[in-house]
């Protein structure tokens, strides 16, 4: 694999251009003046995987897409192995051919046993049919356990069990919000748009406890500690319940930050459903009592 430089800035990612199928493990850069361990690979298909640790903040990235055009996500279709395709919400970049995982650890620690990654992106062909890409992934014996490493994330960790079994809203299928996390967009704004993943668990009485940043992107925005402090005020209740004792679950919560002005029409569209969404619980819990 030829090797060149590797940067990821303002949401945007630039891998080598031309590589081999398989290596015995994953290239590496590493700046320890911008805090930075990188882990990547490159197919001859145009298609890019990488991980990263950088300041403490895990990433995992797929470049040379096609381009996603305007929204804020794009749906991948990933199967590892001989599993069949399954639907994820990737989180598109600026450059909108590179989209940004919402559980970039998991992701990173199934991609190190290597062997066969099957990426299909819907309705991406140019005579509008579903384009996939069948790869061959090198084995990381070393290089993707170095960056997991370097942001203190575990090597083994058996909640990637339990996050893939959750629903695609990040949800156990019981529970709704009472009242949704929102988060203040920070000050000074340093980006136009950005997203965070947040892992929390439940509390009897519905607030969310043991919160922790997955993912956050750009990793400088200051949008994952905002996001975490919008978990304070949040709320969860069970559909057969609501206003009764939850039961201990684990939910990821995941946003999107995006300057007021800056939003596509399918955002707004998005926001006015959720809000509506919300007001038709709050008034089916007013005719309940």
């Amino acid at each position: 694999m030829r090797r060149t430089l590797v940067m990821l800035a303002l949401c945007t990612v630039a891998l080598p251009a031309l590589a081999q199928d398989a290596e015995p493990d994953w290239d590496m850069m590493r700046d320890p003046g911008k805090k930075l361990t990188l882990a990547f690979t490159q197919f001859n298909s145009g298609l890019g995987v990488a991980v990263r640790c950088v300041d403490n903040n895990y990433e995992a990235i797929m470049n040379g897409l096609p381009p996603a055009g305007s929204g804020e996500s794009r749906e991948l279709r990933l199967a590892f192995g001989d599993e069949d395709l399954h639907p994820q919400r990737w989180n598109v970049a600026i450059d909108d051919t590179v989209a940004v995982s919402n559980l970039p650890a998991p992701f990173a620690r199934r991609l190190r046993e290597g062997g066969r990654l099957r990426v299909m992106i819907p309705g991406a062909a140019a005579d509008g049919r579903n384009l996939v890409h069948d790869l061959t992934l090198p084995v990381s014996s070393a290089s993707i356990d170095e960056t997991l490493t370097a942001c203190g994330r575990d090597l083994v960790d058996p909640r990637d069990l339990e996050l893939a079994a959750l629903p695609e809203n990040g949800m156990p299928a019981n529970l709704v919000w009472q009242r949704a996390p929102r988060p203040d967009f920070p000050s000074p704004v340093k980006y136009a748009r950005g997203f965070v993943s947040v892992m929390c668990l439940t509390s009897p009485d519905g607030s969310l406890r043991d919160c922790s940043v997955e993912a956050e992107h750009p990793y400088d925005s200051g949008f994952g500690a905002a996001a975490l402090r919008a978990t304070r005020r949040a709320r969860v209740e069970t559909l057969e319940d609501p206003g009764g004792p939850v039961p201990l679950a684990r939910i990821l919560y995941r946003t999107h930050f995006i300057v007021a002005g800056y939003q596509t029409r399918e955002d707004t569209q998005r926001q006015r459903e959720q809000r509506a969404r919300e007001r038709e619980r709050r008034n089916r819990r007013t005719v309940q009592e």
